[in-house]
């Protein structure tokens, strides 16, 4: 599908993109920049790398196809440093899971590229860093790709982006910005915000208390093991929506707070009941995909 792929910033998801390219052999060159010499001297052990670059320019020239896989504060710094580098039909795309802020901030710096297209592989894991890279992570999940006009015929570029996160094993959505945003502020930013507070109250319970935790509570905060650094960049740049998902989440707190102090025990059960159907649809759709 494409001779040279550019892989800029790679952690799990760009060493894991990286090695689903080589293993389906979608690109003939893998290419990475990485900021630190000893990550560029991991990659370049891989078998996946072609060569990694010390500098952003070097690693995109003659890319058909560069992804930032960088904190989303970061990209669209990245995005511009590559873009004076790369031939015309050349493409960029993403793997930051807010969208408004990063496609305003490139579309404000440069008004005529159409060469940037966002993409959000929902494939991440409470895990971080090249050694954990699983050339599997993204089949069978999803991934959105956003356009500014969902409204239009598809575009070359978005069929490109979207055959390209295909070819790796993703199932592919197209959405507006603002409505990505609106949508991983309920299901991913969410349940990250509530398993972090979840775990730091329980943080100040007696030490002896962990020694008592079982599957459920662990299942339940896993990924509060997240990186605190990546996951503030998060909720930075995409503090409006989720506040919005955590308002209307203390909304069904409080009203269960209420069913259980009125005894209002038949209310009470149904919204076990319709947590517990939500949660069978989820491994239903699993088991589908």
């Amino acid at each position: 599908m494409f001779g040279q792929i550019t892989i800029l910033a790679p952690g799990l998801l760009g060493a894991s993109l990286g090695a689903a390219v080589f293993q389906r052999k979608i690109a003939r060159e893998i290419v990475v920049w990485a900021r630190r010499e000893e990550t560029r001297n991991i990659c370049r052990e891989m078998d996946w790398c072609t060569r990694a670059e010390d500098s952003v320019a070097a690693a995109a020239e003659g890319a058909e196809l560069v992804v930032v896989c960088a904190p989303v504060s970061a990209i669209p710094d990245l995005v511009e440093d590559c873009l004076p580098v790369l031939h015309a039909d050349a493409l960029v795309t993403d793997v930051g899971s807010t969208k408004m802020a990063i496609c305003r901030e490139i579309g404000r710096r440069f008004p005529q590229e159409t060469r940037f297209v966002g993409s959000h592989p929902m494939a991440g894991s409470e895990k971080s860093g090249l050694e954990y890279a699983d050339a599997e992570l993204f089949v069978g999940r999803c991934c959105l790709v956003t356009r500014a006009n969902t409204s239009d015929p598809i575009g070359k570029k978005e069929q490109r982006i979207v055959r390209f996160w295909e070819s790796v094993g993703m199932n592919v959505s197209i959405v507006s910005p603002d409505e990505h945003d609106t949508i991983v502020a309920q299901i991913s930013h969410l349940p990250h915000a509530l398993a972090s507070i979840l775990a730091a109250q329980l943080s100040q319970k007696p030490e002896a208390w962990k020694s008592f935790c079982g599957s459920g509570l662990r299942d339940t905060t896993r990924i509060a093991a997240g990186n605190p650094d990546m996951w503030m960049d998060i909720f930075e740049q995409n503090r409006e929506s989720v506040v919005a998902a955590l308002t209307e989440f203390r909304w069904e707190l409080d009203d269960f707070i209420q069913k259980l102090e009125s005894a209002r025990d038949g209310e009470l059960r149904d919204t076990l009941e319709r947590g517990k159907a939500f949660r069978q649809q989820l491994d239903s759709n699993d088991n589908v995909n």
